[in-house]
């Protein structure tokens, strides 16, 4: 297993050397020590490491925390912060950039493998979930696809026509499409799969439900249900009228 790479930015010398040393002895590789701002976002570019430790306070332009917050926007890297100063003003412009944590000089060996590890295993389950987003999106709302969309279930990825979608439930951050015989749920919101569904076929009812039209059995204002499942679901205030529009009546 190859050994995790921490760029260090710290502008004296004496203390960057220990810095060093102590993550050398804890098993970390040390790719460069950088002494300002401006080098470190270029460092960042140049050795891809997986952690970077930053001074907050540095000479030069930029301080440690308008570099880390450059990094961050740029690279996506990790960044705990070392300091002497532990002052309210100093730590509210830190909290800003969103650190993964801050050492206080002098620290002890124990403090900076633990920050270091707890920084690392927060920042990859981020990774893992960010890339378990991006793929749900970009596969359940897919806008290529007319007639179809693919759900991920049980590590597969099923394809789903919309004819069987019967309606999407909300769920906090997630929706539950509900379909003839099965249900998925996906990362996702509303108003992306409003986006994604809203056509003849498809019409929401409420904040919290987009229907089929043509899985609609009846409708007893203010509440619709569904075929099959005979699910019941409300009609919002705001979506009556829409419905009214979109449906045949004799």
């Amino acid at each position: 297993m190859s050994k995790i790479n921490i760029l260090v930015v710290e502008d004296e010398s004496i203390v960057a050397k220990d810095i060093q040393n102590s993550l050398r002895k804890l098993g970390y590789n040390v790719p460069a020590i950088i002494s300002t701002g401006e080098e470190a976002i270029v460092a960042a570019e140049e050795h891809k490491p997986d952690l970077i430790m930053m001074d907050i306070m540095l000479k030069g332009e930029l301080s440690g925390i308008e570099a880390a917050d450059q990094i961050r926007k740029k690279f996506n890297v990790p960044v705990i912060y070392l300091t002497a100063y532990a002052d309210e003003s100093t730590l509210a412009k830190a909290k800003v950039t969103e650190p993964y944590g801050y050492i206080i000089k002098p620290f002890k060996e124990i403090d900076l493998h633990t920050t270091i590890e707890m920084a690392l295993y927060k920042h990859g389950k981020e990774s893992e979930v960010r890339k378990e987003r991006d793929l749900y999106s970009s596969i359940v709302l897919d806008k290529n696809a007319t007639d179809c969309i693919f759900v991920k279930s049980n590590s597969r990825l099923v394809k789903l026509k919309t004819a069987d979608i019967m309606y999407v439930e909300a769920l906090k951050d997630y929706v539950i499409i509900h379909a003839v015989g099965a249900k998925y749920t996906v990362h996702s919101t509303m108003k992306d799969m409003q986006t994604s569904l809203m056509d003849k076929e498809f019409i929401r009812v409420h904040r919290s439900y987009i229907v089929r039209i043509d899985k609609i059995s009846a409708i007893d204002y203010p509440n619709l249900i569904m075929e099959d499942d005979k699910k019941v679901i409300p009609i919002g205030g705001s979506y009556k009228d829409d419905l009214n529009s979109r449906l045949k009546f004799v």
